[in-house]
């Protein structure tokens, strides 16, 4: 159901207050006015700004003195029956016991006469009194239609100023449409302003610009990073049983599976040793699926204002699906939902943030292919590792003498050298116990070394390396070990 459906719906149900939390306060506004406009009712908006005024009419006049909020709640308390009443930005001004006590006031008279408060603010900082009494109304993203009308309104708008020369290609168009999913109205239509700011044209060229342009908007949200990723399975050693696995799936996605009765693969859980290469697969799997990566920091999400932490979480998640497909990353899982494990001194905070993140990853329908990635098992709550949550739970173990020379022969040659010219070998031997990350820190400290003594990287300087630092898992042996016997019938080794 469309978003002005829904509206409607609401406010033929008499439902006496509407919360909407967004930056797209004029498409909000405008999803009330239609409603109003369609249902025959009065329109009444109210702003510090301006105070109330007739919202059918552009730049009508406001009604005097009405600035201050609760004198613009007590001005919205004698609308007629039926009115339609927005409030911009006034949760910031609910610390004030007057204006609280006029809202609470003005809904409670609203219900009797079926009219409706819509409340609209940036920023989630209702009181919880409110709260029980709004229903939370989320605009939706702009589907790929939506952002093509958005495309044409925006060149239109801009080229009545000053011509645009369009050279789209449909293909280029479409590639365009699809890198701006799970971007707002106002984010789209910003992104396409810029493109065409650069030069004037509007063209297949500005795709690059357009996709540079998403990034730094999404990672200036903090909610998801995008991460690029230029590394492919072929540069990760070792893992031959999860390289199969994600082989087999890497057509999952495209129609012909579906017509061939395959469902889109969900995504793993990578649990093992630090330094195994979890964080690099995640990165490996988007390169060799051809798909963009998102990363979701957890601990980003969490607000100090009551329920904008969930909120934040429900944001991150829509927006994921709306970018589908794309492989979502959420590295070290278990850091920011470890106290939902255990009764928490937050107030159960996590434990709902853990509840609505399982809930997803049961019930998604988008084409999302979630890694997440964990190095502490005993701080998991045991329903992430319930099968359906994951298609596959696997283990990385530290590498074996083969995959050691792989590795070794690996970061050699992204070092410029030949592998050929290193004892292979020998430098396997000397790394028992070392993780793929220790073996790579090994290989850079020794060619330092050597540059800094203006020699050539050698198997001995290399070897020398690993002996002055020592592993993990001898550092840690107790910890590595438990690890690798809990892993023990529970995962799917992934060499």
């Amino acid at each position: 159901m469309k978003d002005f459906e829904r509206f409607e719906k609401l406010i033929q149900n008499g439902v006496a207050c509407i919360s909407i939390v967004s930056f797209e306060e004029n498409y909000a506004i405008e999803l009330a006015r239609a409603a109003a406009m369609k249902l025959g009712r009065d329109f009444w908006i109210w702003s510090a700004a301006d105070g109330v005024r007739d919202g059918m009419l552009e730049g009508s006049p406001a009604v005097a003195g009405t600035d201050k909020p609760s004198a613009g709640l007590d001005n919205l308390s004698q609308a007629e029956d039926g009115a339609i009443c927005v409030t911009l930005d006034l949760a910031a001004n609910l610390k004030d016991g007057r204006t609280l006590r006029a809202l609470r006031n003005i809904i409670e008279a609203f219900d009797k006469i079926d009219a409706t408060l819509v409340m609209i603010d940036a920023e989630d900082r209702m009181p919880e009194v409110i709260k029980s009494y709004a229903k939370t109304f989320e605009i939706s993203y702009p589907d790929e239609k939506e952002l093509k009308d958005i495309i044409k309104a925006t060149l239109l708008r801009i080229h009545r100023k000053k011509p645009v020369e369009i050279g789209i290609t449909h293909r280029g168009l479409d590639t365009i449409v699809r890198n701006l999913r799970g971007l707002t109205r106002r984010q789209a239509e910003m992104i396409i302003s810029e493109a065409i700011a650069r030069d004037q044209k509007f063209a297949d060229h500005d795709i690059n610009a357009i996709i540079a342009s998403k990034r730094r908007l999404l990672q200036r949200s903090g909610l998801l990073e995008y991460i690029k990723t230029p590394l492919d399975l072929s540069e990760i050693g070792g893992m031959k049983r999860l390289k199969e696995w994600l082989g087999q799936r890497k057509d999952a996605f495209t129609s012909e599976a579906e017509k061939f009765g395959i469902t889109a693969p969900r995504g793993v859980l990578m649990l093992g040793v630090q330094g195994a290469g979890k964080s690099l697969c995640a990165k490996a799997i988007a390169t060799a699926w051809h798909q963009p990566l998102l990363k979701l920091d957890p601990s980003s999400l969490y607000a100090s204002y009551i329920g904008e932490s969930e909120r934040n979480l429900r944001e991150a998640l829509k927006q994921t699906e709306m970018m589908s497909p794309v492989v979502l990353w959420i590295d070290e899982i278990e850091k920011a939902f470890a106290s939902a494990a255990a009764r928490s001194a937050d107030g159960g905070l996590s434990q709902r943030m853990f509840g609505t993140l399982l809930t997803w990853l049961q019930e998604r329908e988008a084409p999302v292919f979630v890694v997440a990635t964990a190095n502490d098992i005993e701080a998991l709550p045991p329903e992430l590792l319930r099968k359906g949550r994951f298609d596959e739970i696997f283990f990385l173990n530290l590498p074996d003498e083969e995959v050691r020379e792989e590795i070794f022969a690996i970061h050699i040659q992204k070092r410029n050298r030949e592998p050929g010219n290193f004892d292979l070998n020998e430098l396997s031997k000397e790394s028992k116990g070392y993780s793929g990350a220790e073996i790579e820190q090994a290989v850079v400290s020794a060619l330092h070394e050597a540059y800094s003594k203006k020699e050539e990287l050698a198997t001995e300087g290399i070897i020398s390396a690993l002996q002055n630092s020592p592993p993990l898992s001898i550092t840690m042996a107790e910890r590595v070990e438990a690890l690798l016997e809990w892993a023990k019938g529970r995962c799917v080794p992934a060499d």
